[in-house]
């Protein structure tokens, strides 16, 4: 009964999701997650674990607070479903009212407040010189009786009085109005808190329980760690086998130095300020697939396009992926801008199937076309000027402008000339060749902007990191470096005996550069932190390179007791750093949203990485088991299980960390977001190899590995699948 209610709730979550996908997400709240069924199916579940458990005489103190924890915080979210209310207030400025309208149902219900809410003002607080958002503010006028309170609130600040709280949830598109969240939960919140602290504690005291089976298994380590070398070879062949399974006359431009001093000049480019060169490699890696074009830097490719635009188009810089738009039209594998214009044929060639692909044609010839479609007309607004905001004007606030903009008229006639004619008085210059002339020009134009970008320009330090980082392409040269070290070491592994001095000069020449490869990541990630102004840990990329990170981290301080670590170390870093690199995830830096600008942020991810690195270290213990005899494969065993607690145990507190960070954002700790579902599924997937007393088949190492490796989909599920095809709140992530 528990095995067959354990799995229809993980299942009917599974389902829930992929349901949602479809019919959305008001259908699923109300047919599966708000549903009768699903609480009764729950309850069964944990009145039926109760009993077992009572029944098992369970007697270990940290054992029976980890399941404890688990039935309160259950409990909590049964307060929170019967005596909690959650609903909206919406208010335009000025507007007062004494009453909130709830969620559920088709219209909700009116609900009256114990005081009255006056909108004084909202304000949509903006990042100096761009249109995006830092934060949203309301201001508010409590009247409780005589009392009179003036409020704020913004995204991740709080106000709350007499036990109701309100939180900033959306505004009107005119700016003159705010939706705030109101929620009331007086006695679900306490008890859910109160099992998420137990929970916290009883993940601890397994992990350092000294009668614990996590201590014992690494006493057991201690004696055997000769034993537990003895797959490294065969896993080391697993994860090669891993990761191989993936993976005419010169145009005119500026010199490399001219050019250099161009790319120092701001652009208002992805809604912030950065400097021209950022805006340049962007450019040319969309372009071409590299930040460089032959011996051409991405500025002089950019500046290229800006000044010598009919040569450029001649260029066969358009690097095209195989698929049908190749193969249907027979496209080399790079072409130019002027392979598409074809007087011949009617002008654009591409025209009719653009045409076809906005209509709703969503083939993959189309979606290719449409993909070409969008760098053509890239090159084309640049040609036009428009897409070089490199002009700021500040006055109550900083604008940006391009050569092409409306100016407004409190902008003298003088200025408005200069932003209009520089480019055409810089083209002279250029096509002239008097080159000092234009290094002039550019000096006099980082001049203007630092008179008139007002608070809008970034810091010097800031400025200086974005260059290095645009400049050292860290991810490609350490996926690269590790893959290399992991495949070396296989070779090692398989041809130079073990104890030999050749082998032990190998292994700390790895240790260092592991060690190198762990700084120079470390330094990547501080660079976009300080490009930034926060964590890097917002998007898909970011925390792929946070999972690298981590991963080399851990091997770094575990290879000296397990020296297959190293291996394991560069073979998961380098696949984290190669999916970064190959896939579509976005390395683009740019201002987070700013309900992601709260602390609790970067502990809740980086503990959730941390994770999902322990984790993927039990898939490669698992395929390795698979494939090596029955004593290494045992080995393996305990080595996974070694990962699997601490990884689950992280799990665990990063899906709750995450929990509060939501309760204090946006007024509910829960919301069955697929991507919050997905990681409660790993989490109670994962859960079940601890209970190898109550299943006995898991104690064979063999069938614990095909465990470990089918447990790893969900995982999957949880990063790549609500990202790609889910959805929800946290596709983003």
């Amino acid at each position: 009964m528990l095995v067959f209610l354990y799995i229809a709730v993980v299942v009917s979550m599974a389902v829930a999701t992929i349901i949602e996908k479809y019919q959305g997400t008001a259908y699923v709240a109300d047919h599966v997650y708000g549903a009768w069924w699903f609480s009764v199916l729950w309850a069964m579940l944990t009145a039926v674990a109760v009993f077992y458990f009572v029944r098992r005489k369970v007697r270990r103190a940290a054992v029976v607070a980890l399941h404890l924890s688990f039935v309160v915080i259950l409990a909590g979210a049964l307060l929170t479903h019967l005596t909690g209310r959650q609903g909206m207030i919406h208010l335009r400025e000025g507007e007062q009212t004494q009453q909130f309208l709830t969620a559920g149902g088709p219209h909700g219900a009116v609900c009256q407040l114990p005081f009255s809410v006056r909108l004084d003002t909202f304000a949509v607080v903006y990042h100096d010189g761009t249109t995006a958002a830092a934060d949203y503010v309301s201001r508010l006028t409590i009247a409780d009786g005589k009392q009179q309170l003036h409020a704020q609130v913004s995204m991740n600040k709080i106000f709350s009085h007499r036990g109701i709280r309100f939180y900033q949830g959306s505004y009107d598109e005119d700016g003159q109005g705010s939706v705030l969240a109101v929620n009331s939960d007086p006695w679900g919140i306490p008890v859910t808190y109160t099992g998420y602290a137990l929970l916290f504690v009883s993940l601890v005291w397994m992990l350092i329980d000294p009668r614990g089976r996590f201590r014992r298994l690494l006493r057991q380590t201690r004696a055997g760690t000769g034993r537990m070398q003895r797959g490294a070879r065969v896993m080391a062949t697993v994860g090669a086998c891993l990761i191989a399974s993936l993976s005419s006359a010169a145009p005119g431009t500026l010199p490399k130095e001219t050019a250099r001093q161009f790319g120092q000049l701001y652009i208002l480019y992805n809604d912030r300020i950065c400097p021209l060169q950022t805006f340049a490699v962007d450019f040319t890696k969309k372009l071409y697939g590299k930040p460089h074009y032959g011996e051409y830097t991405a500025e002089q490719v950019l500046a290229g396009f800006i000044f010598w635009g009919d040569e450029w188009s001649n260029e066969p810089i358009l690097k095209m992926k195989g698929g049908p738009l190749r193969s249907t039209l027979q496209l080399p594998k790079y072409c130019s801008v002027n392979t598409f214009f074809n007087p011949s044929m009617g002008g654009y060639i591409l025209g009719p199937y653009v045409r076809q692909y906005y209509m709703g044609n969503n083939d993959k010839f189309h979606q290719d076309v449409g993909k070409v479609d969008d760098r053509l007309q890239l090159i084309m607004e640049l040609r036009q000027g428009k897409l070089l905001k490199i002009f700021p004007y500040t006055r109550h606030s900083t604008t940006w402008y391009s050569p092409v903009d409306k100016y407004p008229d409190d902008i003298n006639a003088d200025q408005q000339a200069y932003m209009r004619d520089v480019f055409s008085l810089l083209n002279e210059e250029v096509h002239a060749g008097r080159f000092d002339r234009v290094d002039t020009y550019i000096a006099k134009m980082q001049k203007y902007q630092a008179r008139y970008g007002g608070r809008s320009l970034p810091s010097d330090l800031r400025t200086k990191a974005e260059r290095l980082y645009n400049t050292v392409p860290f991810a490609t040269i350490l996926f690269m470096v590790n893959l290399t070290m992991a495949f070396l070491l296989l070779a090692v592994r398989m041809f130079v005996r073990k104890g030999a001095r050749a082998r032990r000069i190998l292994t700390w020449a790895a240790v260092a550069v592991m060690l190198a490869g762990f700084l120079a990541l470390t330094l990547c990630l501080a660079l976009r932190w300080i490009v930034s102004g926060t964590v890097p840990m917002a998007n898909g990329y970011e925390t792929m390179l946070l999972m690298a990170w981590l991963v080399m981290l851990l091997s770094l301080l575990t290879w000296r007791r397990f020296s297959v670590m190293l291996l394991f170390g560069f073979l998961m870093s380098g696949f984290f750093l190669l999916v970064s690199h190959i896939s579509q995830m976005d390395p683009q830096i740019s201002h987070v949203m700013p309900v992601l600008s709260s602390p609790l942020l970067t502990i809740h991810v980086s503990i959730i990485m941390m994770a999902y690195a322990l984790l993927s270290m039990t898939f490669i213990c698992g395929v390795a088991g698979l494939i090596v005899g029955s004593r290494q494969a045992r080995s393996l065993h305990i080595l996974s299980q070694l990962f699997l607690y601490p990884a689950v145990s992280c799990l665990g507190f990063g899906i709750f960390i995450g929990a509060i960070w939501a309760n204090v954002s946006w007024g509910t700790y829960w919301s069955w977001d697929p991507k919050e579902t997905w990681a409660l599924i790993s989490l109670m997937v994962y859960g079940v190899a601890f209970h190898d007393r109550s299943w006995p088949w898991l104690r064979q190492s063999r069938h614990f590995h095909w465990f470990m490796v089918l447990a790893f989909l969900t995982l999957l599920m949880t990063y790549f699948g609500v990202n790609y095809f889910l959805g929800g709140m946290h596709s983003y992530a």
